[in-house]
């Protein structure tokens, strides 16, 4: 058998670093909502560029080619609190069909941006939409394997 040989083992992973790496995302219960372990390649992304939320980035300041880490985030350093507020109300004749609870809808903002909602509950008069994202207030568990990371301003850099 052989080992796995990470030839930048002693880059720590700092802002702007390119990282690959595996990982697993799951809920308190244990449920994994994630997982790119059965990719073949590891996931390649840069710390910084928006891709990872912020506590997810955070867990990974300070890991090598090699480390392993799971972490326990609370709803705030993941997808946020549930936030009551974001339960809206709806005439439910205004839809074209009458909406299913448990499905999600697309809605349209004043900027025309893209939003999505989960149907709560339908009457004949009210529709309740929740636009939570559907992990906020949840405690996720995040595990991370390192494969490789690159410094900041060294990507696209071929060693010989």
């Amino acid at each position: 058998m052989t080992d796995i040989v990470y030839p930048n083992e002693e880059i720590r992973i700092s802002d702007g670093a390119q990282v690959d790496l595996h990982f697993s995302v799951a809920i308190e219960n244990g449920v994994e909502i994630d997982n790119t372990r059965g990719r073949e390649n590891p996931v390649n992304l840069v710390i910084g560029d928006g891709s990872l939320l912020p506590g997810f980035e955070k867990a990974l300041f300070g890991l090598r080619a090699g480390d392993r880490r799971t972490v326990s985030l609370p709803p705030e350093d993941a997808f946020g609190p549930w936030n009551p507020e974001n339960i809206q109300r709806f005439d439910t004749v205004k839809f074209e069909q009458t909406p299913i609870v448990g499905h999600m809808i697309e809605f349209e903002d004043k900027a025309k941006t893209s939003l999505f909602g989960v149907v709560k509950s339908v009457n004949e008069d009210i529709t309740e939409v929740d636009f939570n994202h559907p992990l906020a207030g949840k405690n996720i568990t995040f595990e991370v394997e390192i494969y490789k990371v690159t410094p900041a301003g060294q990507q696209g850099i071929k060693l010989m």
